[in-house]
């Protein structure tokens, strides 16, 4: 990780090495913290972040689902963002915003608690590599389930919901692929471990229901783009056999952005290749994150203004 020169933490802007929280940080022990993960795009009119707002309101509701108190308001920590990448000097990269308990307390309980907040923001690449976003991935279905206990909890970024993801990772890098595909408790595909999936049949576009995955940003922005593409695109149940018939596959998340699938537990997904309709999510995708699409401008956040 590139370290930047600030952090914000709790209303100050402090020295990236100072950011620090107690070892009896609340949060820390029991994964009691949400977050949000952002990008921003350098475009011809200055850094730009994507779709800030709609992610600092799943911020603050993921915050409302698990009965958490904020101090802070959704305003301010979108004029935070700004100002931290404005000292930043940072043009493109990542912004993890985090309200989380501090110390001062423990035990399960969390009455009375009040969130701390800080957004932290630093370069970043593509998350699953230049190679990978070119030319596709190599992914395995994990043997970790992706289930949430509470129907509300999957529009929610809660800390702790990401250790099954981690395992499932772990497990798929130790076993030679890039990514996880996590099913859920009847064995149909949920999500990856940090990103919503796609398939496409006989030019449709298929994805997961939220029913057991994340109501992801991106995911809602690239069916708004297929079916402004004239695309179907369906959300429903998908089973680990329509996955390995699909003509085509892709993830999308904010750090993954748009990332194609070419083979899943060593089997290659329709000709092993990049599709054209991936091609041209991925075009689309990236012309509009870089404010050179008209039609999606307010989908941006310009830093300087």
């Amino acid at each position: 990780m590139e370290a930047t020169e600030f952090i914000w933490m709790n209303g100050q802007f402090v020295k990236w090495n100072d950011a620090k929280v107690h070892v009896l940080t609340h949060s820390l022990h029991y994964g009691s913290a949400v977050f949000e993960g952002i990008r921003v795009y350098d475009t011809p009119k200055g850094p730009a972040v994507f779709r800030l707002t709609e992610h600092i309101k799943r911020l603050f509701d993921s915050a409302k689902i698990i009965g958490m108190e904020v101090k802070n308001t959704e305003e301010e920590l979108i004029e935070v963002t700004k100002e931290l990448l404005r000292k930043n000097n940072l043009k493109e990269g990542y912004i993890r915003p985090l309200l989380y308990y501090g110390y001062g307390k423990m035990g399960l309980d969390s009455k009375d608690l009040v969130a701390e907040a800080s957004v932290a923001a630093w370069p970043w690449g593509a998350y699953l590599g230049e190679e990978g976003k070119l030319n596709g991935i190599k992914v395995k279905i994990s043997p970790y389930s992706r289930h949430f206990p509470v129907p509300e909890l999957n529009h929610a970024k809660v800390s702790g919901f990401y250790a099954n993801s981690t395992l499932a990772k772990m497990d798929a890098i130790k076993g030679g692929f890039d990514e996880a595909i996590m099913p859920d408790l009847d064995g149909n595909i949920a999500e990856c471990t940090g990103e919503n999936l796609f398939i496409i049949k006989n030019n449709e576009v298929i994805t997961p229901t939220t029913k057991n995955a994340l109501v992801g940003i991106t995911r809602a922005s690239i069916i708004q783009i297929l079916k402004d593409e004239g695309y179907t695109v369906r959300e429903e149940k998908i089973t680990k056999e329509a996955l390995f018939e699909a003509d085509g596959c892709f993830m999308t998340g904010t750090a993954a952005e748009v990332t194609p699938v070419i083979s899943v537990d060593n089997k290659p997904i329709g000709n092993g290749k990049v599709g054209e309709i991936t091609k041209l999510v991925q075009q689309k995708y990236e012309n509009i994150i870089h404010g050179k699409d008209d039609m999606y401008i307010s989908w941006l956040d310009f830093v300087n203004e």
